[in-house]
């Protein structure tokens, strides 16, 4: 029997950076996209490689742009922190498992290295793999966590955990990261919520804007740790915005949340202007010029917002189109039974 298990991609609502600072964010995954992995029982454990692992190039452009995309180690990696974690976790927690092999491989669509939470999509498939092939279950919090450690302690990729988060759950949820919870019981409190479809949202991207997280959370991180003032005060500003955004998505008072969503990202550019690129300012300021609100999906290279009407859709589509940015509608993730097939 094959297994294919899935996981979309996380666009974060408001709150971001603040989740990794012990602050509060809503996010959610969107099915217009996702990482796919499959597994099915075989005589060795093998990992078969994806389209971003090939060595084989047409031409040196062909790999410069392989690895701009990509970077230098593909997705392999990712199979591997995830099934020496897997493996961990089951000895750590003393579970009993049938001693059997397995092929995994993987594929992904979602657009690399924008804030999409890419790498996280691709480990959380993987993960669920393993879990369904050994009939291993994990809380959702708990299977977050795991996740994160994949890539923070195997693989050393700067990450939080919202992203994690948001795919365990397959929901939009709303995620505080009080500092002595977390440091009591080693996760946020986490509760899912809804994100009515009249909400018009919208997400867009360029693929030249691939620049990871790392470049904003080294410095940040700084910031953080030093207590520099205005630093904190804004964490506490993103977790302010964050409970306005919930507040109003639940009365329905949706013609607050533009100017919730603006001001996130104008506290980000108050606090960490060095870290945002001139493109990714511009993308943000090309849809606002249409009317629309806009701030970072993650920490770069993709934007979320709001738009007023079909038309004022078609104009971002067709504006930010001569830029090359794709601008797309997502479709938001509800339920659990779309990660299995």
């Amino acid at each position: 029997m094959i297994l294919r298990c899935k996981a979309f991609p996380r666009a974060a609502l408001v709150g971001n950076p603040s989740d990794g600072y012990f602050g509060k964010t809503i996010a959610f995954v969107f099915h217009n996209y996702s990482a796919e992995a499959e597994l099915y029982e075989s005589p060795d454990l093998d990992l078969l490689p994806s389209l971003r692992d090939h060595n084989t190039f047409a031409s040196m452009e062909d790999l410069h742009k392989d690895i701009v995309l990509y970077g230098y180690y593909g997705g392999i990696r990712l199979l591997k922190g995830s099934i020496k974690k897997f493996y961990e976790y089951v000895k750590e927690h003393d579970l009993a498992i049938d001693n059997k092999n397995f092929t995994m491989r993987y594929k992904s669509d979602i657009p690399n290295r924008l804030g999409l939470a890419g790498s996280s999509a691709i480990i959380t498939a993987a993960m669920r793999c393993l879990c369904r092939f050994y009939g291993v279950e994990i809380r959702p919090d708990h299977f977050a966590n795991l996740v994160l450690a994949v890539e923070t302690e195997e693989l050393g990729i700067p990450a939080g955990l919202q992203d994690r988060v948001a795919q365990a759950y397959n929901h939009p949820v709303y995620m505080d990261f009080n500092r002595s919870h977390m440091e009591k019981f080693g996760v946020g409190k986490y509760k899912a919520i809804n994100i009515p479809a009249d909400l018009n949202l919208y997400i867009a991207y360029r693929t030249d804007l691939a620049e990871g997280s790392e470049i904003l959370h080294s410095r940040l991180r700084h910031d953080f740790n030093d207590g520099k003032p205005e630093v904190l005060a804004a964490m506490q500003e993103w977790s302010s915005l964050t409970d306005q955004v919930r507040d109003a998505l639940a009365a329905h008072e949706y013609d607050k949340i533009p100017a919730l969503l603006n001001r996130n990202f104008d506290l980000r550019c108050e606090v960490c202007s060095e870290a945002i690129s001139s493109k990714n300012r511009r993308m943000v300021e090309m849809a606002r010029k249409i009317g629309a609100s806009a701030k970072f999906t993650g920490s770069g290279g993709a934007i979320i917002g709001t738009y007023e009407d079909e038309a004022m859709y078609q104009r971002l589509q067709k504006e930010l189109k001569k830029f090359q940015i794709e601008v797309i509608k997502p479709s938001i993730v509800h339920n659990m039974k779309d990660a299995y097939q």
